[in-house]
């Protein structure tokens, strides 16, 4: 192993003294004390070694400005933080009810560990407003870019891992992102369920699903209709819904449903 790769979970970042004449100014160089535990009850986590967390927190852009005060920023974190969120993920969606196929459990972890998602998950957390930016960086409006913001939730779950382990990592990630994770499963707004379950019959049949509209209820701005969906002549599903093709995906939903449990 290389002298580098040590194995400690240690980071040097750059303990020199800062002088400032404001208050602003001493938080743009460096997350401590309060600012520190302020930060950690909205994660709902404490580090143990803090050092971590103002990594997670150091864009590149205040390392490249100011090299004699920080020397290391989060890009490996999040790295890090990538792989362990997306297996977090995985995880979870395999222990699920239902059995997911593999096919929605890769749409949904593709969903889940998105830009959008993850920095929606970051404004939660007023986590832009506790990023060490440099001062380009933070004109530019760096506290609100989303790709900053999704990189630096990933680099705080790689500093908890690296704080507390795996065990407490999947505590940290389900406690922000469960309720996501279930929202979508349930709702199944990602997925394109008509095209998986033409993928599935066409598989284990050898056919096309048939849609047949077999209700349609209300005045005519505000129908209602009702979809089954029939395999090798067997019905497999129904849904309903404000027109046909909301009808007939949760209709496909429902079968897909059945050819998991029989398949």
């Amino acid at each position: 192993m290389p002298a580098s790769c040590s194995g400690s979970t240690t980071r040097k970042l750059g303990k020199k003294h800062i002088t400032g004449s404001s208050k602003s100014s001493r938080r743009q160089y460096s997350l401590s004390g309060s600012t520190d535990r302020d930060f950690e009850n909205r994660l709902g986590y404490r580090f143990k070694n803090t050092e971590l967390l103002r990594e997670a927190l150091t864009h590149s852009s205040f390392c490249h400005e100011h090299p004699d005060i920080i020397e290391t920023h989060n890009e490996r974190l999040e790295f890090l933080g990538d792989s362990v969120l997306g297996f977090i993920i995985v995880e979870y969606l395999f222990l699920c009810e239902g059995r997911l196929s593999e096919a929605v459990m890769a749409k949904t972890k593709s969903y889940i560990v998105k830009e959008a998602v993850l920095s929606d998950i970051a404004a939660s957390l007023s986590l832009g407003s506790y990023l060490r930016l440099g001062k380009g960086e933070d004109a530019s409006g760096g506290r609100l870019k989303k790709s900053l913001l999704a990189d630096a939730v990933e680099a705080i779950i790689g500093a908890v891992y690296l704080d507390a382990g795996f065990k407490k990592t999947r505590e940290f990630v389900l406690n922000l992102f469960r309720e996501k994770i279930d929202s979508i499963i349930h709702s199944g707004e990602f997925q394109d369920f008509k095209t998986e379950l033409q993928e599935q019959t066409q598989h284990f049949f050898n056919m096309v699903p048939e849609y047949r509209v077999i209700r349609q209820e209300g005045k005519e701005h505000r129908k209602i209709f009702t979809v089954e969906v029939y395999v090798s002549g067997e019905k497999y599903g129904s849904g309903t819904g404000k027109n046909k093709k909301e009808a007939e995906t949760h209709a496909a939903r429902e079968a897909l449903g059945r050819l998991g449990q029989e398949h």
